[in-house]
């Protein structure tokens, strides 16, 4: 494969749609309510769909599924994490959907390879954002313990959340614009929620992480594996 600015941005965001992909759909069969059952599974649909379009624009969207190693992976640290408590799934999803639905905005703005998939992907995004913020709000507001396990939430994944607005190679972005847009969306939401704004200077330069480089957290390897055995066990195989 040939690696161009366009390869290097397609991988990145299609990558980041496939693994969080695959994290919510790890939720089927044991999502709280049947509800969110159908909810977080067309979420996740909503995602896959995403990264065909953004793999295929990179190369064979299988191969680059299922074939490849895990440093040849650049998704963000964030959307590797695990679910844990449904808590931190909805942290996890509103960080980076808000993020998401940013991006996209800008990207559908401009004349670029990623114009026609943002303008599309942005209509699926504002719901995943929607979807999010209403669960903060209910469990930030919400018992006790319920307030206590989202604040967790929060914080846990707060350090992975700087990495998103560091440059991508082939995506024109003014990112220290839209870092300062997200953190004040979060904020937002957050002081809503009853929730109080992690430690970390605003600025974004708490990043943690560096998976647009190829290195991951220790739960990647284990999810990766889980993703690619049927395809790695049955070589070649169609239905």
């Amino acid at each position: 494969m040939t690696v161009t600015r366009h390869t290097t941005a397609a991988l990145a965001l299609g990558d980041d749609a496939l693994v969080l992909s695959h994290r919510l759909g790890e939720w089927a069969g044991h999502a709280p309510v049947l509800e969110e059952e159908v909810a977080l599974a067309n979420i996740a649909l909503d995602l896959l769909g995403q990264a065909r379009v953004l793999l295929s624009m990179a190369g064979d969207e299988d191969q680059l599924a299922y074939l490849r190693e895990e440093r040849a992976f650049r998704n963000l640290q964030l959307v590797e994490q695990p679910n844990g408590d449904f808590a931190h799934t909805i942290a996890r999803q509103l960080c980076f959907s808000t993020y998401q639905r940013l991006l996209y905005t800008r990207l559908a703005a401009t004349e670029s390879e990623f114009t026609g998939l943002a303008a599309k992907a942005v209509k699926e995004v504002a719901y995943h954002q929607d979807h999010a913020e209403q669960w903060t709000l209910r469990l930030g507001d919400g018992t006790d313990d319920s307030h206590e396990r989202m604040q967790q939430a929060c914080q846990a994944l707060w350090r992975f959340t700087g990495e998103m607005f560091q440059p991508v190679e082939g995506l024109d972005i003014d990112w220290p614009g839209m870092s300062a847009a997200w953190l004040d969306s979060i904020g937002d939401v957050l002081r809503r929620a009853t929730l109080d704004m992690p430690e970390g200077p605003r600025s974004g330069a708490w990043a943690a992480g560096a998976g647009r480089q190829g290195l991951h957290t220790e739960p990647f390897g284990r999810m990766l594996a889980e993703m690619q055995h049927l395809h790695r066990s049955h070589p070649g195989a169609s239905w």
